[in-house]
C-alpha cells in the first residue's frame, strides 16, 4: 500500500493497486464467507430441507443481501459519511460530536454515545469468532478430502491460530504485500469453479429474480426465518468496508467490489447452488473444485482466512486505540511496527486475550457448524446501530428531511432487524458468547468514562484556576505575551491550600534554577496539580517552566503545524497545548523539538518531565458512583499504562510526584 507519511492517509493516484491490497484487508471477512454459509443453511444447526424451492430461495435471499446491505447501505450511504477521509463507528461518533450544528438534547446525545459504544462492543466480538470460524471452517476441507485427517483439523487449527497471533509484534508490512496478490487468486478461483458449475447448470441463474426470495418467505415463513441466520454469513465483514475507508479509499474499495469482489461470490454461491441441485453434498465448496485440486484448494483457502483473520486483528487493535484516545479504554501499551505507516500498531495484550480468546472458542465448540451458531448476533445488532446512528447523520448534518430520510433508513432495518431477530433463536447455541464479550467490553468502556469523570471532579477540587490578567482587573487587557500567572488568594484559600507557598507574586519571588521543566497537565486552563505540590514540596522553579496538556480531536488527525499551541506568560513561563486525531498517538518529545518556544527548541536531553502518580481510594461515603464499579476503574487504572511510555516520554527525565486521591 502506498501512503502519504505525513498524513498516513492514501495517495489518491494509486488506485489500482489500492483496490487490490484492499481485496485482502477489507474484503477477507466477506470473501471467505462461501467456505460455509450454503452448507450452513443446509447441513447446520437450523438447518432446511434441500430441494429446488428452498435452494432457489437461499440464493435468492444471498444475492438481495450482498445487494442491498453490502451494495445499496455500505458503499453507496453510509461510506459518505466519512470523517475527514476515516469510517468506522468512533469515526461516525466524533463525526456527530463535532460536525452538527443543531443542539443536541441530554437524551439525543446519550443515546448516540451509547450506540457507539455498543456497537463497537460488539465488533470485538465478531474479531474474536472471525479467526476462529474462517480458520476452521478452511482446515475443515481436508475432513472432506480423507476421513483420516479428522483427529489433526482442531491441533492444525489451534497451530495455525498460535501462529497468527505470535507473528503480530512483527507489523504487518511484510504480510501485506502479499495480502492482495493471494486475495486476487482467491476471488479468481471463486469466480471460475462457481462459473464452471453454473455453466452445466444456469438454471440455478432465475434465483437473481426476488419473486423466489418473496415465494419462499410466503410459502415457507418458518423455514426462511431460521435460514435468516445461516444467511447472514454471506454479509459477516461488510461493516468492514465501512472501518476501512480511511485505509484505502472510498473509490478503491468501490472499484474492488464492483470489478471483482461481488461478481466472484455471486457466481460462487450460484456455483454451489449449480451443483446441489445436481448432486447433494455436505460441502458444497470443495465438491466443486476437481479432486487433484482440492488439497491445493484447502492450502488457499486457509492462507485467505489467515488473511481474513489478520485484518479483523488490526482493526481490533485499530479500535482499541481510537477508545483510549476518545477516553473510553484506560491506556494500554501501543507498539508502532512500522516507521513508515502510522497506522501499524500492535496492543500486546489485547493481542494475547485476542489469541486465548480464539483458542478458548475453538476447543469448545470443536466445529465450525456449531462455531457459526455463535456468529450472527454481533455482526447484525452492530448493522441495526450504524443504521441508527446514520439516521442522524442524514437528518443532523445533511439535513436531509423525514420524508426521505425514514423511508432510507427504514429500507436499512428491514434487512438489519429481520437478521438480527433470526440470529437471536440462536443465542442458547452460541450466540451468547459475543453478546457476553461485548456487555463485559461495554461495562469496561462506560466505567472508565464515568470514573475519569469522576476523577476529574476530584482533582478540580486541589487544582488552581489559570488567569492570564496580571492585574486581577476584568477591566485590564494584557498585552499580547506579557501577561502574568495570577494565583488568587481568595482562590487559595478556598482550596486550602498554604498561601505561604503559593502567593500572589510566586513567579516573580521563588528560587529560580537552571533548566526546562514540563509539567503535564489533564486540561489547558488549569495550573497542573503537580506542579502545585511541586512548589510546596521543592520551593524552586526551573528557568523555563511549560505547563503541557495533550487532548484528543473529534478527528481521526491532526497536522503537526496544527497539532501545537503556544501561549507565552511572564517570566519564562508557557502554556503549551498539544492535540492529536483519535487515530494518531501522541509523540510529545518528538512535537516538542519542532517548535520553538523561548528561543530554541525542547530538546528531550534538556528537559524534566513531571507526572502526577495517582493513587486512587473508595471513598465510602461519596455516592456517585457504585463500590464495585470505582473498584474496576481503580483496576484498570492500576493496570493502566504509565503515562510516560505513553506520551513517549524519555524515561530517564521523568519525575513521577504521588497524590492521594479519594473517589
Amino acid at each position: 500500500m502506498a501512503f502519504d507519511i505525513a498524513d498516513n492517509k492514501p495517495h489518491q493516484a494509486s488506485l489500482l493497486p489500492l483496490s487490490i491490497g484492499a481485496m485482502g484487508v477489507v474484503y477477507g471477512d466477506i470473501g471467505t464467507s462461501p467456505i460455509y454459509t450454503l452448507k450452513e443453511c443446509f447441513y447446520g444447526s437450523h438447518a432446511i430441507p434441500l430441494n429446488t424451492v428452498n435452494l432457489l430461495g437461499v440464493l435468492s435471499l444471498i444475492f438481495w443481501s450482498l445487494t442491498f446491505v453490502v451494495t445499496l447501505k455500505y458503499l453507496t450511504f453510509v461510506m459518505r459519511a466519512d470523517n475527514h477521509g476515516e469510517g468506522g463507528i468512533f469515526s461516525l461518533l466524533a463525526l456527530l460530536n463535532t460536525q452538527s450544528k443543531d443542539k443536541w438534547s441530554a437524551r439525543s446525545k446519550q443515546m448516540i454515545i451509547v450506540a457507539a459504544l455498543v456497537g463497537a462492543a460488539l465488533l470485538y466480538g465478531d474479531g474474536v469468532i472471525t479467526p476462529a470460524i474462517s480458520v476452521l471452517s478452511a482446515i475443515e476441507g481436508l475432513e472432506f478430502i480423507t476421513v483420516s485427517a479428522k483427529p489433526f483439523v482442531l491441533p492444525l487449527t489451534c497451530f495455525v491460530l498460535f501462529s497468527l497471533f505470535a507473528v503480530q509484534k512483527y507489523g504487518t508490512t511484510l504480510i501485506g504485500r502479499v495480502f492482495g496478490p493471494i486475495m486476487l487468486l482467491w476471488f479468481a478461483s471463486l469466480a471460475l469453479m462457481g462459473g464452471y458449475q453454473i455453466i452445466q447448470n444456469p438454471d440455478v441463474l432465475v434465483a437473481i429474480n426476488p419473486f423466489y426470495a418473496i415465494y419462499f418467505f410466503q410459502h415457507h415463513f418458518q423455514a426462511a426465518f431460521f435460514v435468516l441466520g445461516a444467511v447472514v454469513l454471506c454479509i459477516t465483514g461488510g461493516e468492514a468496508l465501512y472501518a476501512d475507508m480511511g485505509h484505502f479509499g472510498v473509490k478503491a474499495i468501490r472499484l474492488s467490489w464492483f470489478s471483482l469482489v461481488f461478481p466472484s461470490l455471486i457466481l460462487n454461491y450460484f456455483g454451489q447452488g449449480a451443483l446441489l441441485l445436481n448432486q447433494k453434498s455436505s460441502h458444497p465448496f470443495y465438491s466443486m473444485a476437481p479432486d487433484s485440486l482440492r488439497v491445493g484448494l484447502v492450502i488457499l483457502a486457509t492462507f485467505a482466512t489467515i488473511i481474513a483473520s489478520q485484518a479483523l486483528i488490526s482493526g481490533v487493535f485499530s479500535l482499541t486505540r481510537q477508545a483510549m484516545q476518545l477516553g473510553y479504554l484506560n491506556r494500554l501499551q501501543i507498539v508502532h511496527t512500522s516507521s513508515e505507516t502510522e497506522g501499524q500498531i500492535y496492543i500486546p495484550v489485547v493481542n494475547y486475550l485476542m489469541m486465548i480468546a480464539c483458542l478458548l472458542i475453538v476447543l469448545m465448540f470443536q466445529e465450525s457448524g456449531r462455531l457459526a451458531a455463535a456468529y450472527g448476533i454481533a455482526v447484525t445488532a452492530n448493522m441495526v446501530l450504524t443504521s441508527f446512528l446514520f439516521f442522524f447523520v442524514l437528518t443532523k448534518l445533511w439535513k436531509w428531511p423525514l420524508k426521505l430520510a425514514i423511508p432510507l433508513i427504514s429500507l436499512f432495518l428491514v434487512f438489519d432487524l429481520i437478521y438480527f431477530a433470526s440470529n437471536l433463536v440462536k443465542f442458547a447455541d452460541g450466540g451468547w458468547l459475543p453478546s457476553f464479550l461485548a456487555a463485559a467490553l461495554c461495562l469496561l468502556f462506560f466505567t472508565w468514562k464515568d470514573g475519569r469523570t469522576l476523577l476529574s471532579q476530584r482533582i478540580g477540587n486541589t487544582v488552581l484556576p489559570l488567569f492570564l490578567d496580571s492585574s486581577g482587573d476584568a477591566s485590564v487587557v494584557p498585552q499580547p505575551g506579557t501577561s502574568h500567572l495570577y494565583l488568587p488568594k481568595q482562590v487559595l484559600k478556598v482550596r486550602d491550600i498554604p498561601i505561604d507557598f503559593l502567593s500572589q507574586d510566586i513567579i516573580n519571588d521563588v528560587l529560580r534554577v537552571p533548566g526546562t521543566a514540563i509539567f503535564m497537565a489533564i486540561s489547558d486552563h488549569q495550573v497542573p496539580i503537580v506542579l502545585i505540590h511541586h512548589l510546596k514540596l521543592n520551593h524552586v522553579l526551573h528557568e523555563q517552566v511549560v505547563m503541557l496538556s495533550v487532548k484528543s480531536e473529534n478527528k481521526p488527525f491532526v497536522a503537526d503545524e496544527d497539532a501545537v499551541i503556544i501561549k507565552s506568560l511572564s517570566s519564562g513561563v508557557y502554556l503549551v497545548s498539544i492535540s492529536c486525531g483519535f487515530m494518531q498517538s501522541p509523540d510529545v518529545p518528538d512535537l516538542l523539538a519542532k517548535i520553538d518556544v523561548f528561543g530554541q527548541s525542547i530538546l528531550p536531553e534538556t528537559s524534566t518531565y513531571f507526572l502526577g502518580h495517582q493513587t486512587l481510594l473508595v471513598n465510602e461515603v461519596s455516592k456517585d458512583l457504585a463500590r464495585w464499579r470505582k473498584q474496576l476503574f481503580i483496576f484498570m487504572t492500576r493496570n493502566a499504562w504509565s503515562a510516560a511510555q505513553f506520551f513517549r516520554l524519555p524515561t530517564d527525565r521523568v519525575i513521577e510526584m504521588g497524590i492521594y486521591i479519594e473517589l
